[in-house]
């Protein structure tokens, strides 16, 4: 297909039929992106190590093509195909085979929010123009931030809908013939890095974006730290209104000072400080945005307070980072400080976001198995000074040294769990010496948190916080973040319901 024609691309209403798509990975990606495409007409491969039976069943019926097993080698079936474009799901990444052959045989390359925003107009507002997006990434805080933003964009008056990596994808909302005036779309760095590989005319062009942290993740994946931090920069190209940047995080400012943006675009920073004009902070107690106002060298506009963020559960510091850019986006559109106060009186954090899953005989033991990296590890830790930490799991390639001896040594003890034990015990070794370190077995996959539960009730034995921040992925013993915690609650439960509090007996000797 030649290239002028896939640069005619960017309508639903422009000429699809014929286009050959392979499409790789059917999760819930995938299939909004083959169901999509055969929908317009396209012609559509999709190739995939496995897929869930109802995706299976679904494609035929819909007109796509399936072809399963393993893609460790480029498929000659995808050779034979020859195909115009290559969609794939945000799993593959850079280095993978098929990703590789697509670059050496110049064969265009997009993600599935690329595609949402080439046919963004199927639904489009009372004044015939498509639903602005937001965008919003980070290493950190991504969904909370997406969701709350949302919120306080419904509560303003505006039709908004999260989607993205938040788990509906950018497809599925574009299509929604209830049709929207924003999209907040959360990204990952790997959809940022599909973002990287467009054609101009597949480039986004958000009306606001932000970048709420930067810190080493996914390195595996992009091939090192450079190129992750490089995939995250692109939430702000384009940016046409607003790019909000955290301005404790020195690396979002410079990716704000670095980005391409629509001519008249504003740089909003947020942090936990007193704000300077067009920044959003605190001052003595006060959430207030001194940012969307006219007199905003002398004035300040309130939002809410601490006080009432802790009453309702959002008083960690990372979460009222969180509120801060979610407020600032939303005002970007015009919600009135009114609106945010009232929206943020009823929201609520997800399960396994420092969730308090039970208090009973003097421990609080909280759930935050979302913190998933060292960076929002160490916001957890911020959050509950003394704790005993429950750490570990599969790192990712990235070295929990830094995070330990960074907040580590203010833990009162470490509870280290996962495959890659070795690494975390040596970490408190070397830079927490001085802190208890327990381990539990890899071995116990199934009783792993009831182990933790039993030796962290051991070491408080009074008064104090357990904190479940691993500071890992869970995929090494868990089916997911979410099972972590799910497994993790089950056991405070069960140790509660045991009325075990007092006769846990002493912890193992530490290491």
């Amino acid at each position: 297909m030649s290239t002028e024609r896939l640069a005619g691309l960017t309508s639903w209403n422009a000429d699809w039929r014929g286009l050959r798509v392979a499409v790789l990975g059917l999760s819930m990606t995938g299939f909004s992106v083959a169901d999509t495409l055969t929908e317009l007409g396209a012609d559509v491969l999709v190739l995939s190590e496995s897929a869930d039976e109802e995706y299976e069943r679904l494609l035929p019926v819909i007109g796509a093509r399936l072809e399963l097993g393993p893609l460790a080698e480029v498929p000659a079936v995808l050779v034979d195909f020859a195909p115009d474009v290559v969609i794939a799901s945000p799993g593959f990444s850079p280095s993978h085979p098929l990703i590789r052959w697509a670059q050496e045989s110049d064969v265009a390359i997009w993600g599935d929010v690329e595609l949402a925003w080439r046919v963004r107009d199927k639904v489009v507002r009372a004044d015939g123009s498509p639903a602005d997006w937001v965008l919003i990434t980070g290493t950190n805080g991504k969904t909370t931030t997406t969701q709350l933003t949302a919120s306080l964009l419904v509560a303003g008056g505006v039709r908004a809908a999260p989607c993205g990596n938040i788990g509906v994808p950018v497809l599925d909302a574009v299509r929604d013939p209830a049709g929207f005036d924003v999209l907040v779309v959360e990204l990952s760095s790997h959809q940022l890095w599909y973002l990287g590989q467009s054609s101009p005319e597949g480039e986004l062009f958000p009306y606001s974006a932000v970048c709420l942290n930067l810190a080493d993740d996914h390195l595996v994946w992009h091939g090192g730290a450079q190129a992750y931090r490089d995939a995250k920069a692109l939430v702000y190209r384009n940016t046409r209104v607003a790019c909000v940047y955290n301005k404790a995080d020195e690396a979002t400012r410079r990716m704000v000072e670095e980005a391409e943006v629509v001519e008249g675009a504003r740089a909003i920073g947020f942090d936990l400080g007193i704000p300077g004009p067009s920044d959003l902070g605190i001052v003595e107690g006060l959430l207030v945005d001194r940012a969307f106002l006219d007199d905003r060298a002398r004035s300040a506009l309130e939002l809410t307070t601490v006080a009432a963020l802790d009453e309702a559960g959002l008083a960690a510091p990372h979460i009222v980072q969180n509120i801060l850019a979610a407020s600032a986006l939303a005002r970007s559109f015009g919600v009135e400080p009114e609106a945010i106060h009232a929206a943020l009186q009823s929201f609520r954090l997800d399960a396994h976001r420092i969730e308090v899953v039970a208090r009973h005989r003097g421990i609080t033991w909280v759930d935050d198995s979302k913190a998933t990296n060292p960076h929002a590890a160490a916001s957890s830790l911020r959050a509950y000074p003394g704790a005993v930490w429950i750490v570990g799991g599969d790192l990712k390639g990235v070295d929990i040294a830094e995070l330990v001896a960074e907040v580590g040594t203010t833990a009162r003890a470490a509870v280290v769990i996962g495959v890659e034990r070795t690494a975390v015990v040596a970490a408190f070794r070397r830079h927490a010496p001085t802190v208890p370190v327990f381990e539990v077995d890899a071995g116990e996959t199934g009783q792993v948190m009831n182990r933790v539960v039993e030796i962290a009730s051991g070491i408080v034995d009074g008064e104090g916080t357990v904190l479940l921040a691993p500071a890992a992925a869970s995929f090494d013993q868990f089916s997911s973040y979410a099972d972590r915690g799910h497994r993790f609650a089950e056991a405070v439960r069960d140790w509660i319901d045991r009325g075990s509090a007092d006769d846990a007996g002493v912890p193992p000797s530490a290491l």
